[in-house]
């Protein structure tokens, strides 16, 4: 008789493993975020100050003196920026992973966040179908949609923090990214409602996946009883 797999091999499958690469992607991603905040309600408006207050000349003794300063701030937005990029890689090969676990293709999962326009409604829509493919049980429709709508709501207000709001704010003198608290809300919510997201559908499929493997129950018939002369 075949043991049955032990949990720690089960969390160790390709689908767990790509889960657990978006989780970590995530996990960076926000500490960058939020070490960039830090930072900006530190040091950022007195930096920023500082080095309008030069007039773009970086040979004079003040300049020199807020080269580190400089230095950390540009070093925190590479680190923002290189944790977004691994993210965004980790998210989209879990979500071919996830794809052609439910039998669809690659190209058309992939699709809807790269083409314009059609990727503000595509994702959760494609999402959503990888899900039923999997056959969940019944009464879990509700709570799922209502995680997809809010997942994908703050990926929308993210979206316009990053795409329309920080522009405005970074061009004043008093701030060099535009980022605080509210911001950093935004991404810590989206982030944990993406892994909410990505932690449903593999456990979905993870369930989908072993009981095609155990194959159909058995039909048991009711023995026969004997007709009486």
């Amino acid at each position: 008789m075949r043991p049955a797999p032990s949990p720690h091999k089960r969390a160790t499958s390709p689908r767990g493993k790509s889960a657990s690469a978006v989780y970590a992607a995530l996990a960076l991603q926000v500490a960058a975020t939020t070490a960039l905040v830090v930072f900006e309600s530190v040091r950022g408006e007195r930096l920023a100050q500082e080095i309008v207050a030069l007039g773009g000349d970086t040979q004079t003794a003040g300049a020199q003196a807020l080269a580190g300063a400089a230095t950390v701030f540009a070093l925190l937005i590479l680190l923002v920026a290189a944790t977004t990029v691994a993210t965004a890689v980790a998210y989209l090969i879990w979500l071919a992973g996830a794809g052609r676990h439910a039998g669809s293709p690659v190209t058309h999962v992939l699709a809807g966040w790269f083409v314009p326009v059609l990727n503000l409604v595509a994702p959760p829509v494609l999402l959503d179908r990888l899900w039923r493919a999997s056959l969940p049980p019944l009464g879990q429709r509700g709570p799922w949609t209502a995680l997809l709508a809010a997942w994908w709501l703050s990926w929308l207000g993210l979206l316009a923090v990053v795409v329309v709001r920080l522009p405005l704010d970074s061009s004043s003198e008093a701030s060099l990214t535009g980022l605080g608290p509210a911001e950093l809300a935004v991404v810590v919510l989206s982030a944990l409602l993406c892994a909410a997201t990505v932690r449903e559908l593999t456990a979905r499929q993870t369930a989908s996946a072993r009981r095609r493997r155990r194959g159909p129950a058995p039909v048991v018939r009711p023995a026969p009883q004997a007709v009486p002369h």
